[in-house]
């Protein structure tokens, strides 16, 4: 197994290869322990350590999902925070899913809806390949920084930016209004 780290301290990608060294298998219990390991993704047998979202980020989230609950409701969807998109050697960490069954599980195969909301170097876009692979239907990305919305819509060979939610029925231009923009730092 290959671990990836992504820094926010220095703009690089650090991975680990070979014999692990004790003290890294130490970090990730001591994360585990302390639940800082929430965010933390498998692709394909590689390890992915994730810091908790900046700020802005969890502004934002909150404000999303209660803006879309009521959609979600009219449409027969279930809601979630951040959730094991995927199986246990192989998942994404979306930070909102939204679902057609409403069993919750620790690993879901797919879900109708995922939102990806940025922080500073995150991997939100090079899970799109993943999630088509998976047989989601949208992705929501959005970025606080630029105060911008993005939906993708499912197509034969990936997903094409789109203007709003066919499943939700709302545009990126409705949405991108009616949520209050924090201020960044």
């Amino acid at each position: 197994m290959t671990f990836g780290i992504a820094s926010t301290m220095v703009d690089m990608r650090t991975v680990l290869v070979g014999e692990l060294p004790p003290e890294f298998h130490d970090l990730l219990e001591r994360r585990r322990a302390l639940g800082q390991d929430l965010f933390d993704e498998v692709w394909e047998g590689e390890y992915h350590v994730a810091p908790a979202p900046h700020g802005l980020h969890g502004r934002v989230e909150i404000q999303l999902a209660c803006i879309l609950r009521p959609r979600a409701d009219l449409a027969g969807l279930q809601g979630s925070g951040p959730c094991n998109i995927g199986t246990p050697d192989d998942y994404r960490v979306p930070d909102q899913a939204y679902f057609a069954d409403q069993a919750p599980r620790t690993f879901n195969a797919s879900a109708e809806i995922v939102v990806e909301i940025v922080s500073p170097g995150d991997e939100s876009r090079e899970k799109f390949g993943f999630y088509f692979r998976v047989g989601v239907k949208e992705i929501l990305i959005v970025d606080p920084d630029t105060r911008s919305i993005e939906w993708y819509a499912r197509a034969d060979s990936g997903f094409r930016l789109v203007e709003g939610s066919d499943l939700l029925s709302t545009s990126t231009a409705e949405l991108t209004k009616a949520i209050h923009w924090p201020q960044p730092e």
